[in-house]
């Protein structure tokens, strides 16, 4: 009795050559050292991101605006599969930053997000102290300026005199920015 033969071929499907994609990543640099990191990607030709904001710094002889990275050890880094080893080379990367084993892709809307953030809100970190000046940088009240009455640990409260009528509103930190 004859038993058919049956042939298998195996035959590798590929795609047509496809650009490859490029998603934002986030790198974890040494402490301190953010940037000076983030120039020496920017030589390298690699597309990165590394938010800063304003902050006053007094020292025991003068007082001086400086830009402080908002996320301390962090930069965002927009590569390709094949550019992640490169970006590792750069002296100060440390390594990438891994979610359920695979790097932490960061969504464009995002990155847009924190850009926003910034702009909206300047000097996110300042000391703010009961009867200091304030203008609301975000929300309904954006634009307001108030006097803070009382600082808590995340909130704080202001007082906000429009059109000669008094409210008391409670506002997070991140909202308000010293008046200019």
């Amino acid at each position: 009795m004859d038993v058919p033969r049956i042939e298998y071929r195996v035959v590798k499907i590929t795609k047509p050559d496809q650009e490859p994609v490029s998603e934002w990543l986030v790198v974890y640099t040494t402490p301190r050292a953010e940037k000076r990191v983030y120039e020496r990607l920017c030589e390298e030709g690699v597309h990165c991101y590394l938010p800063l904001y304003t902050t006053l710094r007094q020292w025991k002889d003068r007082r001086k605006k400086v830009e402080l990275p908002l996320f301390n050890s962090y930069i965002f880094v927009k590569v390709t599969e094949r550019e992640r080893y490169d970006v590792l080379q750069v002296q100060g990367v440390l390594r990438f930053l891994f979610f359920l084993g695979k790097p932490a892709v960061v969504r464009q809307k995002e990155i847009d997000a924190i850009k926003r953030f910034l702009n909206k809100t300047q000097g996110y970190r300042i000391k703010v102290e009961a009867g200091q000046d304030v203008e609301i940088a975000g929300g309904p009240l954006e634009g307001v300026y108030g006097k803070v009455l009382r600082v808590g640990k995340t909130k704080l409260v202001l007082q906000i005199e429009q059109m000669g009528v008094s409210v008391v509103a409670e506002l997070d930190r991140g909202q308000v920015r010293q008046r200019q």
